[in-house]
């Protein structure tokens, strides 16, 4: 088995592995001992400078392009630094210039409003999963006869979704039924979580009488329709992406965006990140994707006290500010929690 090129480095060599990422991500250009000594203020001479780069190099942490004398990290190097960065992070999150107060319960505006700001204070692509549909109460059903024979359910969920099914029978439908089938379902499912066993069974109470339970069957398929719905993914600041990126990150993002294409692939790479409830790195082989062989994801989760709902994240080049995004994505995940645990707990 191989060993763990970071288990036994010194606290000089990690000083210095930072500083060729900090310096690195910053100009975009390889770094030299000297060039580290006088940034720094390192009090140790260009030439011990040298042989720890070396060393950080054998270890498969820094890398040697062939036309500078300076050195670049790897994908190793930067996870490490990553690794470091998350396990000293501060028990809370700081502050994120984000104020979701005015948006009540609309948990679309909160996840949309979150990743423009996300992007905004990064200039990364911003990605925020929402809640699993199964995770949101029925707020009010409304049970409309449009004609005698044509019937309309309309169920609301607590997170703003809205689904709608027109039912149109071979009978002259009884206003009656339509209207104890509003107060019924008002009554027993608003409340309940879709997709539970409860909310089954409510809908197929044995104690209802024959045509109750079959009118009742009839519009099921509104609380159906919305857990079929595929799980939503906002992006955030793609459309100025290619305009700020510098010219060796250009490849990258034309893959990404591309990709975009596909969110199921990125709703799984941020659904396997769900638990436990930390912020996460993943970069290149991590990603499993083509697209992202040299990009990094950055991300926090959010949701309820016991129960992560979604992820927060950043996607870039490896070669970005893991600090600021690590604690950009914290702060928002943050505030996006605040603003779920009210609505759902109004719920």
């Amino acid at each position: 088995m191989a060993s763990d090129p970071a288990a036994t480095l010194t606290a000089r060599q990690r000083e210095l592995l930072a500083l060729v990422i900090e310096e690195y991500v910053a100009t975009g250009q390889p770094v030299g001992s000297r060039h580290l000594v006088e940034r720094g203020g390192l009090k140790v001479s260009p030439s011990t400078v040298r042989n720890e780069l070396s060393e950080l190099e054998t270890r498969g942490l820094l890398t040697h392009p062939h036309t500078s004398a300076g050195r670049v990290p790897t994908e190793e190097g930067y996870r490490l630094h990553a690794d470091e960065l998350l396990a000293r992070q501060d028990p809370r999150p700081g502050s994120f210039p984000l104020d979701l107060s005015e948006l009540r319960r609309e948990i679309d505006s909160a996840l949309e409003a979150t990743t423009e700001m996300l992007s905004r204070v990064t200039s990364q692509l911003a990605l925020v999963s929402a809640p699993p549909l199964e995770t949101t109460t029925v707020r009010h059903v409304e049970v409309l006869l449009l004609n005698p024979r044509t019937v309309m359910a309309v169920v609301i969920t607590s997170t703003g979704g809205v689904a709608k099914r027109v039912v149109t029978f071979d009978h002259t439908v009884d206003p009656g039924l339509a209207k104890w089938a509003g107060e019924y379902l008002n009554e027993r499912v608003a409340g309940l979580q879709l997709g539970t066993s409860r909310l089954r069974r409510e809908l197929e109470d044995s104690s209802l009488s024959g045509a109750e339970r079959v009118f009742l069957a009839a519009l099921r398929p509104a609380f159906t329709d919305l857990l079929q719905a595929e799980q939503r993914l906002y992006v955030g600041g793609a459309a100025g992406l290619l305009d700020s990126a510098n010219d060796d990150d250009l490849g990258i993002y034309r893959h990404v965006l591309v990709t975009l294409e596909r969110r199921a692939a990125l709703l799984e790479i941020l659904g396997e990140a769900l638990d436990p409830r930390r912020a996460f790195v993943r970069m290149g082989g991590d990603l499993d994707h083509p697209a992202f062989q040299d990009a990094a994801l950055v991300g926090a989760t959010y949701g309820l006290t016991n129960r992560a709902l979604g992820a927060v994240g950043l996607l870039g080049p490896a070669r970005m500010d893991y600090e600021k995004a690590i604690r950009s994505v914290r702060a928002a995940a943050q505030e996006l929690s605040r603003f779920v645990e009210e609505v759902y707990e109004d719920n």
